[in-house]
């Protein structure tokens, strides 16, 4: 079963977006070749709900973070063996030698540059594969979960056309019979190991910009469970792009699957349901989570309702727009799937009356979803004790400390239900009162 996670939530979480300010595949975004990004996006794109799948892919990531390699390849040179294998014309050796003589003709009578391209691909080519035998020698000095990768490219680059190229010099004239000879393996008779070659070098891209990402402290790889043991849990979670974020534990099991948040505004809690959300989406793609360790149950979606917004155009108002987002949870939940469930500030966008009775009803109606975890914050702290009586929520708060008149925020969680009420003196610091009079 795939991963289901809408645009609302990608764009809550700021998950996507390799230009978008602050996103979360930024931090990854390391890669050196086309091919390496087209692979990152796919894998970054696509979050697994198989538990085996997750953790044999952070244990390749976790293998090249330990190895500490640099990209051994120049980016110019891989794309020029791309373009040159993939460049149309397979002939066989004759084909190629007429070619080439025709080429290198017109190179001198009218300037043609084809000639110069081909060799320049052909000489990129011979340069990346040498660079890649070599990267494969030492990584079979290495055992870890990549070395039957490793071992099948090894293969390939020691077939005995694949050899013969390896030992070809290039900084020597080549013979316009050579340089057809090598030109019909590597876009006929090897086109194919070619091929295979270039995906272990976007392998290998990838594996080394998360790795060196992994490799960063406060960085680390979750442990994927299956599905039927609704859990999360979490030590020092934080939020990967905020700097000197502070970290915050979660457990969710079976039998406590709900979190009920509390807390002023600012305190920090849009900020830890936004850590949890991408936390628990790198976790399924197999990449590292900035928290000190990490185990979950795989969840097969994740829905938020962080910041919603007016929908001018279908005339939906903010309460209203609120109201279909929960009906569209409570759909995607009701469907049996293992969910997570994040909901800032239900109904902040009706009276203080509705928006407890619309929280508590919400609430208590998805506690009963106990194959989802679930978390709801709100500022309408009197919704907390009507909820007490459900032995599967658990109460939390972010505190607001007062130093004299100003409030200051530890943003570290605490259990309980908070009682802070700073909301008029922060309005009376700002002197808005006495604005409004003058």
């Amino acid at each position: 079963m795939s991963f289901i996670i809408d645009k609302q939530s990608l764009d809550e979480l700021n998950i996507l977006g390799k230009f978008r300010q602050g996103s979360v595949y930024q931090l990854f975004d390391r890669v050196r070749t086309r091919g390496g990004e087209k692979l990152l996006e796919k894998m970054y794109r696509n979050p697994s709900t198989d538990p085996s799948v997750i953790n044999a892919r952070t244990e390749i990531f976790g293998y090249f973070r330990d190895a500490s390699l640099a990209f051994p390849f120049d980016p110019g040179q891989v794309l020029l063996m791309q373009e040159y294998t993939d460049a149309a014309g397979r002939q066989g050796r004759l084909g190629a030698l007429a070619s080439v003589v025709v080429q290198k003709t017109l190179s001198v009578l009218a300037h043609d540059d084809r000639f110069k391209v081909r060799i320049q691909g052909l000489q990129a080519t011979l340069i990346v594969l040498k660079r890649c035998y070599a990267l494969v020698e030492n990584l079979l000095q290495q055992p870890g979960p990549f070395r039957e990768r490793v071992q099948s490219v090894h293969r390939l680059l020691t077939n005995k056309e694949m050899a013969e190229l390896l030992e070809v010099d290039i900084y020597t004239n080549i013979s316009i019979s050579n340089i057809a000879r090598f030109d019909c393996m590597i876009r006929n008779t090897q086109r194919e190991a070619c091929i295979a070659i270039l995906d272990f070098i976007f392998e290998c891209d990838v594996n080394i910009a998360v790795g060196a990402v992994a490799a960063q402290p406060g960085f680390n790889f979750a442990q994927a469970l299956p599905a039927g043991r609704n859990m999360l849990e979490a030590d020092n979670l934080r939020h990967p792009c905020v700097d000197k974020a502070v970290g915050n534990n979660i457990s969710l099991r079976q039998d406590h699957n709900v979190v009920f948040l509390t807390g002023a505004n600012m305190a920090g809690k849009s900020t830890w349901m936004k850590s949890v959300g991408i936390a628990v989406y790198l976790a399924h793609t197999g990449f590292p989570i900035a928290a000190d360790a990490m185990v979950f149950s795989v969840r097969e979606g994740i829905f938020s309702s962080i910041n919603v917004a007016d929908n001018i155009s279908l005339g939906y108002s903010h309460f209203y727009a609120e109201v279909v987002r929960v009906r569209e949870a409570a759909e995607a939940a009701a469907t049996g799937r293992h969910l997570l469930l994040m909901f800032d500030e239900l109904f902040k966008g009706t009276n203080v009356k509705d928006a407890y009775d619309g929280t508590l009803a919400v609430t208590e109606g998805f506690a009963e979803y106990q194959h989802c975890l679930f978390i709801v914050s709100t500022h309408i702290i009197e919704v907390g004790s009507a909820l007490k009586k459900y032995p599967n929520i658990q109460f939390a708060f972010m505190p607001t400390v007062m130093e004299g008149a100003h409030p200051r925020y530890t943003y570290r969680l605490k259990e309980g239900i908070t009682e802070d009420r700073q909301g008029m003196m922060i309005i009376r610091n700002e002197g808005i009162l006495e604005l409004i009079r003058s």
